[in-house]
């Protein structure tokens, strides 16, 4: 199964700003919602998503750290995972002998990785295999996040099926509960991390 079904596009931003916080609400946009890396959305995840700098910030020379190009919309865990980690120790350079990092923007990123039909992501390259341990794929979270996804999906799907069934009403007020109450708390999160 595919990775992602969307590669995110960053919108050309040259606006010059004091700190990279600034462009949260364009970075959330042109990831629709998603980590960059895991491709995680944010919708249910219950601590905030984070700003990255895909080259870090002690190997930057060109490149002002408040740079809207080099920045990702990370969940928590994909950014702690990562910190500063970039093998090459070059800004230019994002990886060299199946090591290091490829700009989630970057369609070739989408090869790296798939996902099982429980929704794990699975490394396909070997340098998708040195991201995979680097970000702590692994990790069960992501497996969860995408089933929830995939949950969600089949609800609106239910839900254009539009039947009469007394018991399908109790069903879909059941759903439509869970997610009110969970984008509550979800934009609770997000609200604080502006």
């Amino acid at each position: 199964m595919v990775f992602r079904e969307h590669i995110p596009t960053r919108s050309n931003i040259k606006t010059v700003v004091v700190n990279y916080a600034a462009h949260r609400v364009d970075l959330r946009r042109d990831y629709q919602n998603r980590c960059g890396y895991c491709d995680d959305v944010d919708t249910w995840r219950f601590s905030w998503f984070e700003i990255d700098h895909l080259v870090p910030q002690k190997y930057l020379v060109s490149i002002l750290p408040t740079d809207y190009s080099n920045l990702v919309y990370a969940c928590r865990s994909c950014n702690n995972s990562k910190r500063a980690q970039w093998p090459t120790k070059k800004e230019e350079i994002h990886n060299h002998n199946d090591e290091g990092f490829i700009d989630p923007c970057d369609a070739s990123y989408s090869d790296q990785f798939s996902r099982a039909v429980n929704g794990r992501i699975v490394a396909e390259t070997n340098l998708g295999a040195w991201m995979y341990k680097a970000l702590k794929f692994y990790k069960p979270q992501h497996e969860i996040i995408w089933n929830i996804e995939q949950l969600d999906n089949m609800i609106d799907e239910i839900e254009a099926l539009s039947a009469d069934s007394v018991l399908l009403d109790q069903l879909l007020d059941c759903y439509r509960n869970f997610r009110k109450y969970v984008k509550e708390l979800s934009e609770a999160g997000f609200q604080k991390s502006i």
